[in-house]
């Protein structure tokens, strides 16, 4: 039978089927000509294939993980010890390079000394001169004799007399009482006031040895220093042009003394006591 000529019976089971070749094929497959065939590269040796593979087994071993840890058998104690401590140092070493330093506060820098200002002194208004109570004597005057001076002077000024009125007073009352305050032995009434000594001059008191029979006052009246200084200021006010007279005559006018002139000697005196007091 001719091979290309099928076979009219049909195959049966115990006969193998035979089939045709391609002369082609089979040249390529048999005899010292076969061209060889280009290498295959299977899927783990190329670069893709290498990372497949990689990427599977990393797989396959965290399934591996995860089944092992799901299953109800005891886990391995050295593999848990070992995956615990990996995860205490990525997590350590995640911390340590994420994590920024704090910042070191920079000292705070010292407040600056507060120097207190000083508080403002106040000035004192300057006080006015004050005379004392008691002035220095002068002129050869004893203190009782000053005193008795300084209230004639105080009272000359307090009427804004001029210098040359106290003056004229002072010297008259150093002429008349010697600038004591006398009581008379005429008037036991006058005894009964303050009084640095007696006269016998009729009814003469004071100072300025002013009689009350005259109209000069009460008894009680020129037994003051100061009331009977005002009687004679008044009375030496009323003089007409009596700035113009000497002391002795401007005294003489006031007092009608029996002894006018007497009142000069002592102008020197009572003007040296009138500027140790103004």
């Amino acid at each position: 039978m001719h091979p290309d000529h099928s076979d009219p019976q049909p195959p049966s089971a115990e006969r193998p089927v035979r089939r045709t070749i391609d002369p082609t094929s089979a040249e390529r497959r048999v005899g010292r000509h076969r061209a060889p065939e280009p290498p295959r590269r299977g899927p783990g040796r190329s670069v893709p294939g290498r990372i497949a593979v990689a990427t599977g087994v990393t797989c396959c071993l965290g399934l591996v993980g995860v089944v092992g840890v799901g299953e109800a058998a005891p886990p391995n104690l050295k593999v848990r010890e070992a995956l615990a401590d990996r995860a205490v140092t990525e997590q350590r070493a995640s911390r340590d390079f994420t994590r920024a330093a704090p910042p070191v506060a920079a000292p705070a820098p010292p407040a600056p000394a507060v120097t207190p200002s000083p508080a403002p002194t106040r000035r004192k208004a300057p006080r006015k001169a004050v005379r004392p109570a008691h002035p220095r004597p002068v002129a050869g005057l004893d203190q009782r004799q000053m005193d008795n001076a300084k209230a004639v002077v105080d009272v000359g000024r307090d009427m804004k007399l001029p210098r040359r009125a106290l003056v004229v007073a002072v010297a008259t009352a150093m002429q008349e009482s010697d600038l004591h305050n006398l009581a008379s032995d005429v008037l036991p009434e006058s005894f009964d006031y303050p009084h640095q000594g007696s006269g016998s001059d009729h009814d003469s008191v004071g100072l300025f040895q002013q009689r009350p029979s005259s109209g000069w006052g009460t008894v009680a009246q020129l037994m003051g220093p100061a009331y009977a200084a005002r009687a004679f200021f008044t009375a030496l006010a009323e003089v007409p042009g009596w700035e113009d007279m000497s002391v002795t005559g401007a005294a003489q006018a006031v007092q009608v003394s029996a002894y006018p002139d007497a009142y000069a000697k002592h102008e020197d005196r009572a003007a040296a006591v009138v500027a140790a007091l103004t």
